[in-house]
């Protein structure tokens, strides 16, 4: 995912994205560890995505508190 597509999003919208990320992530793990993960590169890309989207949700919630 794109960081221009996630900075486009709101904070709800962002929180929802993380929430399907972060199930994602844990199938992903559970695939792994039951060796039937198939895209290994895919563990990778999520877990990136979760780091992006954390980041550009704390931009945003620090431009929130410097207007108000």
């Amino acid at each position: 995912m794109k960081a221009a597509e996630l900075r486009g999003m709101t904070l709800d919208q962002l929180e929802e994205e993380l929430l399907k990320l972060k199930k994602e992530q844990f199938n992903l793990r559970f695939q792994a560890a039951s060796g039937q993960l198939e895209n290994t590169a895919r563990v990778r890309q999520v877990r990136r995505d979760i780091a992006r989207i954390k980041t550009i949700a704390r931009e945003k919630r620090a431009g929130q508190a410097q207007k108000g």
